[in-house]
């Protein structure tokens, strides 16, 4: 049976130790090594050739960030998890880490009173991704699918999912994401047109901190205004917000406008904020007039909401499997036969304008304004 292998990078003996364990207890995960730096790593990574990598950020000698960026002028293609406090710092860093290359990131427990939760948390956010990310290697050993080059092949074969473009106006943007979402949002989000006549609402899948800087980061490179959701806040045309860490974000309409709602009911899909919530509200305010995208991400967080979208008569179209780090949430809508568009990161700018213009007359600058 084939295993996943990791290489395990963190200064600390006892953190070390709390990942093995925990990573142990699963029989498809073999640790090949463990590394007290990036310097270290980096000489053990040519000898063990690990399938993936937990890099914890802040390390003497050479810290994660520069073992990344290092990493990826060696290697882009093999996987990288950060490992990261639930701090401001930590979450700069984190995503620090994404832009430099590193495929995804996790929080070290904190709050936890015994090491056995301490694992199980590992258990429940560390070890899912780590087989998201080596996805084949577990598909060859649990089903026996084609090898990497015939499930290449298979994958190319696919026919393309295009339906022709619904006239209904679309008065709302909702973008579902997590897995690769900050990289994949710092392209689209500044290719929308500062002028865009309508409101954006998204849902990233991250912690408390880490939306907030999200947000601010997004809104430093784009044309529209980007900011955190909080409750009450109001939603224009022209701007984009982004769900708060650990709050399900809903809209609606009222006698003053479009406005933010937040709650902390149960986790969905084991998330919160969730897609589904966010998809399913923006159908029962706006019906037909919904546009929804989802983008990369594991799992399969916006596919109840998608069915509601498309019940209601909206639009749904979502990234294509190349140009996503995990194609579930996507692959999930495409399988159900509820997206009528695949696009490559690089195309879903254009088309959303184009589908946002219908019905305005002055929206077709817009589009130019995103091909030039």
């Amino acid at each position: 049976m084939n295993k996943i292998k990791v290489l395990i990078v963190d200064d600390s003996v006892v953190v070390r130790r709390i990942i093995s364990d925990t990573l142990a207890t699963d029989p498809l995960l073999e640790i090949v090594g463990v590394a007290a730096n990036g310097h270290i790593a980096l000489e053990k990574i040519a000898r063990l050739k690990p399938d993936i990598i937990t890099l914890d950020i802040e390390m003497p000698v050479m810290d994660g960030l520069e073992t990344i960026k290092e990493l990826r002028k060696l290697d882009r293609s093999l996987p990288v998890i950060m490992f990261s406090t639930l701090t401001e710092r930590g979450a700069t860093a984190s995503l620090d880490a994404l832009a430099f290359g590193a495929n995804d990131y996790v929080t070290k427990p904190s709050n936890v009173g015994s090491v056995a939760e301490a694992m199980q948390c590992l258990r429940d956010d560390l070890i899912p991704k780590i087989k998201a990310l080596c996805g084949q290697i577990v598909v060859q050993s649990i089903f026996n699918k084609p090898q990497p080059a015939q499930a290449k092949a298979a994958a190319e074969s696919r026919p393309a999912v295009s339906r022709p473009v619904k006239k209904e106006r679309v008065d709302i943007l909702a973008i579902g994401i997590s897995t690769g979402g900050p990289n994949a949002l710092a392209e689209l989000i500044p290719a929308i047109p500062a002028d865009f006549p309508i409101p954006i609402v998204i849902v990233q899948h991250m912690p408390p901190v880490f939306t907030k800087l999200l947000a601010e980061r997004l809104d430093s490179k784009a044309g529209i205004h980007v900011f955190e959701g909080a409750a009450g806040a109001s939603l224009e045309a022209g701007q984009a917000c982004v769900a708060p860490g650990d709050f399900h974000m809903l809209v609606e309409q009222n006698q003053e406008g479009l406005k933010v709602r937040l709650n902390q009911d149960a986790q969905e899909n084991s998330c919160r904020p969730a897609v589904d919530v966010m998809f399913r509200s923006v159908a029962k305010e706006f019906g037909a007039n919904v546009l929804a995208v989802v983008m990369t991400g594991m799992g399969q967080d916006g596919l109840i909401g998608c069915e509601h979208i498309s019940r209601a008569g909206g639009q749904v179209i979502v990234q294509d499997e190349t140009s996503s780090v995990i194609w579930g949430m996507p692959g999930a809508v495409s399988k159900a036969g509820l997206a009528e568009k695949e696009l490559p990161l690089k195309q879903l700018a254009a088309e959303i304008v184009k589908r946002v213009e219908l019905g305005r007359s002055y929206a077709p600058a817009l589009v130019q304004a995103v091909r030039s």
